[in-house]
């Protein structure tokens, strides 16, 4: 190692005992066979329930760089089962995540998942807690012998994009500028409450000088 003018010398440390500071995955292939047989396993006693797990809710993710995307959600929320039809005990005995935490912020989600709720439950095989004595609400005979178990994804999201073709920019288009539009926007709706305070004190201003 170099130096420069009358400095003190590096004194490298090169001489450590870096095999006990060396994290080795010789064990990667054993994991991945163990982690295999153990999905196994879970399939075997969980069966004829699906190996996913929960159904789960079609939720769009956060932020404005990536609100136009949908993903899984963490379960459904209490106004989506009332709406369904379905009360929050009993959908966590049928395979449905619930969520008690999330809000509805618009019709479409609302509307979305419980659609989604309704093709669920359409599709559903309940199995009887006792086979000899079948309670309202479970599935005949005939079905449960049709039954088999999901291994895949429960009722997949799909992505929906919208398509537009090429088309050329017309003058009215042109004359609107998208950005400004929307800072304008977003200080209207900044600024909302300031202006309804001064437009208030303004009103009492103007009573105060006709008394």
């Amino acid at each position: 190692m170099g130096h420069y003018r009358n400095k003190i010398i590096g004194n490298a440390h090169f001489r450590k005992d870096w095999q006990r500071r060396v994290r080795c995955w010789f064990d990667q292939a054993g994991r991945k066979k163990r982690r295999r047989l153990t999905r196994q396993k879970k399939a075997v006693r969980i069966a004829p329930r699906p190996v996913e797990g929960s159904l789960r809710p079609v939720v769009r993710c956060p932020t404005f760089k990536y609100n136009t995307t949908v993903r899984a959600g963490r379960g459904f929320t209490l106004e989506e089962l009332k709406t369904a039809g379905i009360l929050p005990k009993v959908a966590m005995t049928l395979g449905i995540a619930v969520d008690h935490r999330r809000r509805n912020r618009s019709s479409e989600s609302l509307q979305a998942n419980v659609q989604r709720l309704k093709e669920y439950t359409s599709k559903l095989i309940v199995f009887p807690k006792k086979a000899s004595k079948p309670k309202k609400g479970d599935s005949e005979a005939a079905e449960l012998s049709l039954a088999t178990q999901l291994t895949g994804h429960i009722m997949p999201i799909q992505q929906t994009k919208p398509v537009s073709k090429a088309r050329a920019i017309t003058e009215d288009e042109k004359k609107i500028s998208v950005f400004r539009a929307m800072r304008v926007a977003r200080a209207n709706a900044r600024l909302v409450g300031i202006r309804q305070k001064r437009l208030k004190e303004k009103a009492e201003a103007e009573l105060k000088l006709k008394k």
